[in-house]
């Protein structure tokens, strides 16, 4: 799931920044514009940002205001609160996804298409539906697993207490390993020398 979110997100980021650069260059610099490439740069920008956010879910990293973080001392009484972020966040992520199938159902029903190069815009409008559904999915997954450590069926949270600044996902780790051993390689050569 990891692999999949960073190479997808990443290609997406290359496809808006490229078709953006290419739209900059011939627009301004040859003053011949890309018919149609606002068009097809809204497909991947769509993605982009409903994939991004369902990435977030995944890994419960949305923005949070911790106000209350600050106060609690216990991970139990953090385990509490957050439970009860999730369910909040829960029940406004259906409420959300009721209206995007609404207009999903809507747009697949009308079958409209862009101007210019004639895609269908349930391409690019599907994105809603399906980041919606898939952010449910993981809200109820770190509710159920913060309700499993408040019952007592998980031993840890399933956030356990750290810097909310400074998230702990797995890129954080990822570039504490490379670090290290960066760190490593460079104290061997200096040990040689």
């Amino acid at each position: 799931m990891e692999r999949f979110f960073r190479y997808t997100l990443t290609l997406l980021i290359i496809l808006v920044a490229g078709s953006q650069f290419i739209q900059v260059i011939t627009r301004y610099l040859l003053e011949m514009p890309v018919m149609g490439l606002e068009e097809a740069t809204l497909i991947p920008t769509l993605w982009l940002y409903m994939l991004g956010s369902v990435n977030a879910s995944r890994e419960d990293t949305q923005i949070r205001a911790n106000v209350l973080d600050i106060f609690l001392k216990t991970d139990r009484a953090k385990g509490f609160l957050q439970a009860f972020s999730d369910t909040i966040s829960l029940i406004i992520s259906i409420w959300l996804t009721t209206w995007a199938w609404d207009y999903f159902s809507y747009a697949s029903r009308i079958g409209k298409s862009t101007p210019t190069l004639y895609i269908p815009t349930i391409v690019y409008e599907s994105a809603l539906i399906v980041g919606l559904v898939l952010m449910v999915v993981f809200t109820l997954w770190h509710l159920l697993r913060n309700l499993g450590y408040l019952l007592g069926i998980r031993q840890k949270p399933d956030q356990p207490s750290s810097d909310p600044d400074y998230p702990e996902t797995a890129e954080v780790q990822e570039f504490k390993v490379l670090a290290d051993n960066n760190l490593a390689d460079n104290n061997k050569d200096k040990n040689h020398d």
